[in-house]
């Protein structure tokens, strides 16, 4: 059983493309287990109660529950439209997701390890956390003073068990540079936390001391209980989690997280991936302002293909990737127009006017099936270790490989329906397959429109079964159609 979960977003705006980044990485590594043959639970949603949500409501004219509900529609039309194929959207405004806090409030609460206090300090609204510092460092705004009587949470406590849990579990965070980062958080030592805010309404009440409500970070990472089915003792059919998420936010979910569950004494997370930010002119992309970049705006010029694949391609997991439109423009051009839709255009149209439009059987002992074999290990090991940049760079290897054997061999000039041409169509094909079942997480429609002009329809393939050289039948009607990805307009 895996279950992949994304961060749940902030309703104060509308998805941007940094959204995109994280839930695209999810859905594509949910849709390799899935060929696997892994049982999958993929989880998304959004995150509606807080000050910043609240505040934002307020400048809007509009109540948070109003807010909250047309932006979570929005998110939910959006990762339609990118093929997210989540499994269940979790929303924080839900009583499912209030049940599941206030039982796991609860719970901590009994075990002793809340207290109540005073915190007299800095809150970022922008990042809903407690700060020291005067101006938030990541979004370069003011950080406003507070004092309240809270909750707080004992964090302090679970310095020896998370530690523990590191040496335990040294993969439990990737890449190494995150847990080392987090491992020295641990190090400098832990202090405790509020769990609740007394000067705010939008929020879930504390079950003990209703006039509290608890602390938005406390209340998101409860989501990932809440889709899992807890308290229900079923939901350890799905549990532990594998976590995706940015950096950004690795303290909450690699410190604060495996502590709350520690002392709710429920299992930790299975695996933590912490990928880097998408910068825009060397800084992070944000929802609003001078480094904007329009999701809808993507998706109407590049598809939602094009934008998944250059998202997933140029974008290692880990370090921070520079974007641009200009960049997505240059991969799907180079990629997937002139790349593999061409080589797609050009064999079936070969086997259509070569062939009488029944693709040949692959050649045992073809030159592509050396390149195919190595190429579908380089691209297996990259979608088992959470690279999809790794993976792809693999399977376009094949791709290459491909086109310049078709153009090599040209088997245009020789004699419809003979043995040669016969034979050179035939590896293309079966490399086009392979290529579409190494490709399909991050195309899952593409590679089915290529299964389906290979004559293939209704194919559901499995790893690592259909990946060996050989596995075209032959004998199928291939057709041809309009292109693969469309060659760009010109912009204005």
């Amino acid at each position: 059983m895996t279950y992949l979960t994304t961060p749940i977003y902030y309703v104060n705006d509308l998805p941007h493309v940094g959204h995109a980044y994280t839930t695209v990485l999810a859905d594509a590594l949910a849709r390799w287990h899935r060929l696997c043959g892994r049982p999958v639970r993929l989880i998304t949603g959004t995150d509606e109660h807080g000050a910043k949500v609240q505040r934002s409501a307020v400048e809007a004219g509009v109540t948070p529950a109003a807010l909250a509900e047309a932006t979570a529609g929005r998110f939910r039309t959006t990762w339609d439209r990118l093929g997210i194929g989540y499994d269940e959207f979790v929303r924080t405004t839900s009583a499912a997701h209030r049940n599941t806090v206030t039982a796991l409030l609860t719970r901590v609460h009994d075990a002793g390890h809340l207290r109540p206090g005073r915190y007299d300090g800095r809150y970022c609204v922008a990042c809903e956390a407690y700060t020291a510092e005067p101006v938030c460092g990541l979004h370069h705004r003011p950080t406003e003073q507070v004092s309240e009587e809270n909750w707080f949470f004992r964090l302090s406590r679970f310095a020896e068990p998370l530690a523990e849990w590191f040496d335990r579990c040294p993969d439990a965070v990737r890449p190494v540079s995150r847990r080392n980062e987090a491992l020295g958080w641990l190090h400098r030592g832990l202090t405790d936390f509020s769990i609740s805010r007394a000067n705010l309404t939008w929020g879930i009440p504390l079950p003990w001391d209703p006039t509290q409500v608890t602390y938005v970070w406390f209340d998101a990472l409860g989501s990932y209980l809440t889709a899992a089915g807890w308290p229900d003792p079923d939901f350890s059919r799905w549990w532990p989690a594998r976590h995706i998420i940015g950096k950004d936010i690795l303290r909450f979910h690699a410190i604060y997280w495996p502590a709350i569950l520690l002392a709710a004494e429920l299992p930790l997370p299975e695996r933590i991936t912490v990928h880097g930010f998408l910068l825009q002119r060397g800084s992070k992309i944000a929802k609003s302002g001078e480094r904007t970049v329009a999701l809808d705006d993507l998706l109407d010029r590049f598809g939602p293909e094009g934008l998944r694949y250059h998202l997933l391609r140029d974008n290692p997991v880990g370090p921070d990737g520079e974007f641009s439109v200009a960049s997505v423009e240059a991969r799907y051009q180079a990629d997937l127009a002139n790349t593999l839709g061409n080589l797609l255009s050009r064999v079936t149209a070969l086997v259509v006017s070569r062939a009488g439009g029944v693709g040949p059987a692959p050649r045992p002992d073809s030159p592509l099936a050396r390149v195919a074999d190595s190429s579908v290990e380089a691209s297996a090991a990259g979608w088992d270790a959470g690279q999809p940049a790794e993976a792809l760079a693999a399977t376009w290897r094949l791709v290459a490989a491909a086109n310049s054997y078709l153009v090599s061999a040209r088997p245009w000039r020789a004699t419809p329906g003979s043995a040669e041409a016969t034979a050179v169509l035939g590896d293309v094909l079966e490399a086009l397959r392979i290529v579409a079942v190494l490709a399909a997480p991050a195309l899952p429609e593409s590679a089915d429109r290529i299964w389906r002009q290979l004559g293939l329809d209704g194919y559901a393939p499995r790893v690592p079964d259909d990946l060996a050289w050989g596995g075209y039948p032959g004998g199928r009607p291939v057709s041809r159609a309009a292109p693969l990805f469309p060659r760009l307009a010109p912009v204005g």
